[in-house]
Parts: C-alpha cells; structure tokens; sequence
C-alpha cells in the first residue's frame, strides 16, 4: 500500500471518528472498492456523499468534481478536508448551502410552532381538568 492511500484511510477513519464524537453513531468508512454512489469515502449522515482528503495541498475544484461525479441522485456531495495541524473544513456547493439552511429553518418553525401548540394544548387541558373538578 502507498503511503498516500495509507493517509487518505487514516483520513477516512480520522473523519469517521469526529462524526462520531458529534453524534452521528454510524460514521464509517465506506467501501470504495464498489465504486459510484455506494462508495462515498465516509457514510452515516444520510442525503450527504462525503469525499475525504486528508492532503496537505487539496486540489479543490477536481475533489469536488469526483465527488458530485460519485453521489448517488438525491445526495448533496461534500468534500472534507484537514491538512496536518489543522481543523477539519467541509466544501460544498453554494446552492446545496442555502437549500440545506432553509430545510434548518422549515424544521425550526415546525418545532417552534409544535412547541406552541403542546403549550395551548397543556393551557386547555389544565383548564378543562379546573372546570370538571371545580
């Protein structure tokens, strides 16, 4: 095995730790020798094809052409990189930035307003248990 395959594996399980430690149980390496939409580099966040480089130099417009290239329809493709000594950067389209902020927002009044309507629901329940008992 080179050494740079053996960096990009020590990346994908690098990755698939930090999503652990964050909550996403599943994180895993995926099974490239599958190639195309099954074969992202890291799976457990469902809808997301992520590409791993774990490269001092990333060649950001080719990494993220191979990762649109092998996202399954529907996946919005990502690319994930983390040179030595520094953070982990996720890259993505602008377009699928903003899609996925409004989908967050959309969740956030749903909850809001279903957060609402358990109040009042709780306000008329404590009312009516007042009434029938008083």
């Amino acid at each position: 095995m080179t050494n740079s395959i053996a960096k990009g594996k020590k990346g994908e399980r690098e990755w698939a730790n930090f999503l652990k430690e964050h909550g996403y149980k599943d994180a895993r390496r995926g099974q490239q020798f599958k190639g195309g939409g099954d074969s992202p580099d890291v799976v457990g966040i469902p809808g997301i094809h992520q590409e791993v480089k774990r490269v001092e130099k990333l060649h950001l417009w080719e990494s993220m052409e191979q990762s649109k290239r092998d996202a399954a329809d529907g996946e919005i493709p990502i690319v994930v990189h983390r040179a030595n000594r520094r953070p982990w950067i996720v890259i993505m389209d602008a377009e699928d930035f903003i899609a996925m902020r409004k989908k967050c927002e959309m969740l956030d009044i749903y909850k809001k307003n279903f957060v609402e309507q358990e109040k009042e629901q709780h306000i008329h329940m404590s009312q009516t248990t007042r009434y029938i008992s008083g």
